[in-house]
């Protein structure tokens, strides 16, 4: 699946997507594919205050865990609880119902040092 294009993506493979000041955040297909079948997530809580490039938390997989980034400044207002239940969501839908958190901005012009879909993609992530 192609990187969409409304979103900027990280070296580490997160995308955020920008709505209104929330930015919501979740990981890439290719990190999917790495990770191959996720079996737990563990986000930090609503209310956490973030720096760019603070770990929001990790994700499980059979083969190994790996830390998620955001790469904007900011709080987070929401975790996505469905993934405590189904955390196979990240693999079935990771652009959509598999996001992760959903971070209050206070800069949203920090998005602008990520790379667009193209480039991701000329990165070889998508």
């Amino acid at each position: 699946m192609p990187a969409p294009d409304d979103r900027r993506y990280s070296d580490s493979h997160e995308w955020h997507k920008l709505e209104g000041d929330t930015v919501v955040v979740g990981i890439t297909q290719f990190a999917v594919d790495q990770l191959t079948d996720v079996t737990f997530v563990e986000m930090k809580p609503a209310g956490t205050s973030l720096s760019k490039g603070d770990a929001v938390g990790e994700v499980e997989s059979v083969k190994t865990t790996s830390d998620i980034y955001c790469h904007v400044d900011g709080e987070i207002t929401e975790v996505n609880e469905a993934l405590g239940d189904n955390p196979g969501l990240i693999n079935e839908d990771c652009y959509g119902k598999g996001w992760l958190v959903k971070v209050k901005a206070s800069d949203t012009g920090q998005l602008d040092s990520m790379m667009d879909a193209g480039a991701y993609a000329s990165s070889g992530g998508a």
